[in-house]
């Protein structure tokens, strides 16, 4: 009887107790077998690269160049609404291949564009679009001088170039338009029409 009394105390697991578990010494020589194996494997396996094992490339090659480069400065700003041909998207965004605006005589009505954005109806190619395009007037002369010159010889297109010295004297000319030019109420008559 006394047995069936401490029944349930056998059973049961040990009160836990604090106290430090000493690491097995078999782990702790297998860890040092592993750091030993370690570094004697990198000892007898590293080799040292000669400097002609490289790209070639020598510090004048990571020169940036002194010129802005008007296809990454589209890329980065343009190619979501004109897309990468320059062909727009059909009854959204106004295409640039072609286009009367980008081909005309005075590259300063594109300027115009850049500097300042549209917003408005603005017919192109005989279409009609009403939509927004931003300011770009924190580029520097020289980016928006390249940009333009870049729409202006891509997609098709074969007008004239400009240079940062035009931009300036644009820019300045029309510093007191604060706003968005109206579309064709404002541009038409630049070109002549």
């Amino acid at each position: 009887m006394s047995d069936s009394k401490f029944a349930q105390q056998k059973r049961e697991n040990p009160e836990p107790y604090e106290g430090s578990r000493p690491i097995p010494i078999i782990v702790l020589t297998i860890i040092g077998l592993l750091l030993v194996w370690a570094v004697y494997h990198l000892y007898v396996s590293y080799k040292p690269m000669p400097a002609w094992v490289g790209d070639n490339r020598v510090e004048a090659d990571f020169a940036v160049p002194a010129s802005v480069d008007g296809g990454q400065v589209y890329a980065a700003n343009c190619v979501a609404c004109h897309q990468a041909t320059g062909a727009g998207v059909p009854g959204v965004f106004p295409p640039l291949s072609k286009s009367e605006w980008v081909d005309a005589d005075d590259a300063g009505i594109m300027i115009r564009i850049v500097l300042h954005g549209i917003h408005g109806p603005i017919t192109v190619e005989g279409h009609e679009y009403n939509g927004e395009m931003p300011s770009f007037a924190k580029f520097s002369d020289a980016e928006v001088a390249a940009v333009v010159n870049h729409v202006r010889t891509s997609f098709g297109n074969a007008a004239s170039e400009t240079d940062a010295a035009y931009v300036a004297q644009v820019r300045e000319d029309t510093k007191g338009q604060t706003e968005p030019w109206k579309g064709d109420e404002d541009l038409r008559p630049l070109l002549g029409q």
